[in-house]
């Protein structure tokens, strides 16, 4: 079957630039951008139910710009002031500089891995391994990186600042795709929450990340692609490979 039309489940590129408008000039394919899921936030009520007090933290860590905007709402709703010499540690330079939408933004007390990857940020914050951390997260976080927060034997906690939640599909929404592409376990959550019938059959399935590999797994689902790989970093270069030998065998077949 040739794969014509896609259903990216991430919100649409605001760049004109992205490969994937690229991919849908390259190949004649239709990409619809549909995220499965969508946040929600912890009202200060719930937050309070977690037992967490965030001026007992000296530090903070941020794995996402949401992340930060939900820690500085709920501090607004709490009318907690956050103390100027509180430290911030960013999983890469971009999450770090959109602190500045809320603090003066001093090197000081703003550190960031060099890759933006855990093992790097980690590294940074064992340089400062006395600091009683706070990360800022979801309910449905990264596991591997509470691994690593353990590992390293940090004092931290967990707080829950915001909800993932399933992204409902409405009735009048048509879902009829050649391949869907998931980049988190809950859009897999999701799937199966809209359509509980569903089918995979000749539909191909790509999604990033192990974790997200694992779900589609779980689910009973036939997993496709999954990046990244050695030769793929990226869901839009797999994206392309995976397209140009799909639309290659279909030809041979005729």
């Amino acid at each position: 079957m040739k794969i014509k039309k896609i259903l990216v489940s991430q919100p649409k590129p605001t760049s004109e630039k992205s490969p994937y408008f690229e991919i849908i000039e390259k190949y004649g394919v239709k990409i619809d951008f549909r995220p499965f899921i969508k946040v929600e936030p912890v009202l200060a009520k719930e937050f309070r139910q977690q037992k967490i007090s965030i001026l007992e933290h000296s530090a903070i860590i941020f794995t996402a710009r949401t992340g930060i905007d939900h820690f500085f709402r709920l501090c607004q709703e709490m009318r907690i002031v956050v103390p100027e010499d509180m430290k911030y540690f960013c999983i890469s330079e971009t999450v770090a500089l959109y602190l500045q939408k809320y603090i003066q933004y001093r090197k000081r007390k703003v550190f960031y891995g060099a890759t933006g990857k855990l093992p790097e940020l980690m590294a940074v914050m064992q340089k400062h391994n006395t600091e009683n951390f706070l990360l800022a997260c979801t309910d449905v976080h990264n596991e591997d990186m509470i691994t690593l927060l353990d590992k390293f034997k940090f004092n931290y906690a967990k707080g829950v600042m915001y909800k993932t939640v399933s992204n409902d599909f409405t009735a009048d929404e048509e879902f009829n795709y050649d391949m869907l592409v998931f980049f988190s376990p809950s859009g897999i959550a999701s799937l199966l929450k809209n359509f509980p019938e569903f089918k995979q059959e000749e539909i191909h399935i790509a999604c990033f990340g192990k974790t997200t590999a694992q779900a589609v797994e779980e689910a009973g689902l036939r997993l496709d692609l999954e990046v990244p790989q050695p030769q793929f970093s990226s869901m839009t270069t797999a994206l392309d490979f995976y397209l140009k030998e799909n639309h290659k065998a279909v030809k041979h077949a005729k």
